[in-house]
């Protein structure tokens, strides 16, 4: 990757696009089984717009809103995040949601909760492309556990439709004794579970 000689770039575009997809990696770090979406119109839909950043342009994976135009996302997290920025991919026209609230660590919220103020509110421009990204304050945003996203509104349509949402941050784990506790359970003996853990480290150096 440096073979370029001093003073020119040193990253080819391939490893720009793979740090760039590597900042967007936060999908990963959802509980998705306590994923929850309200006023989705097909059950699960919600989950599909949490994906890879290469995947992003895959209209086919959406979520639309059933009843009206509210949307609204209840994120846990395996671990604490500190969330540093957001992007939300719609079509370009009526359906692309028009704003985004934020609320942090408030499990299980539902619509009436929305009317609590946000953490952060934010006016969206429709990005059908995807290259819009959204900064948070975060110091508001820093030991997130579970993240709530409302969309009240969109640009005049009658449902909310949304192609895919970016989170970017950092994940740390969960404290250690609620980890170690969780271990525990899950095994019956801990002399085997010892080295089970051994074992892929093993094969993982070799």
């Amino acid at each position: 990757a440096q073979g370029h000689g001093p003073g020119r770039c040193r990253c080819c575009c391939g490893e720009e696009a793979a740090e760039r997809g590597a900042a967007w990696a936060l999908y990963l770090r959802i509980d998705r089984q306590r994923l929850q979406c309200l006023n989705e119109r097909r059950e699960g839909s919600g989950a599909l717009v949490f994906r890879a950043w290469e995947e992003r342009g895959d209209r086919a994976k959406f979520v639309e809103s059933d009843d009206d135009e509210e949307l609204l996302f209840n994120i846990p997290f395996t671990g604490s995040v500190k969330l540093k920025g957001v992007l939300v991919m719609g079509e370009d026209d009526g359906t692309h949601p028009a704003e985004m609230r934020l609320f942090r660590n408030i499990p299980h919220m539902s619509f009436d909760d929305t009317a609590r103020e946000a953490e952060q509110t934010f006016s969206l421009n429709r990005d059908p492309l995807g290259e819009l990204e959204y900064p948070t304050k975060i110091a508001r945003f820093s030991n997130v556990y579970h993240l709530s996203m409302h969309f009240p509104k969109n640009f005049g349509a009658e449902t909310t439709k949304i192609i895919y949402i970016g989170l970017k941050g950092e994940w740390a784990e969960a404290h250690r004794h609620e980890v170690t506790i969780c271990n525990y359970e899950a095994s019956a003996n801990p002399a085997d579970h010892r080295l089970e853990q051994i074992t892929p480290q093993t094969h993982f150096i070799s």
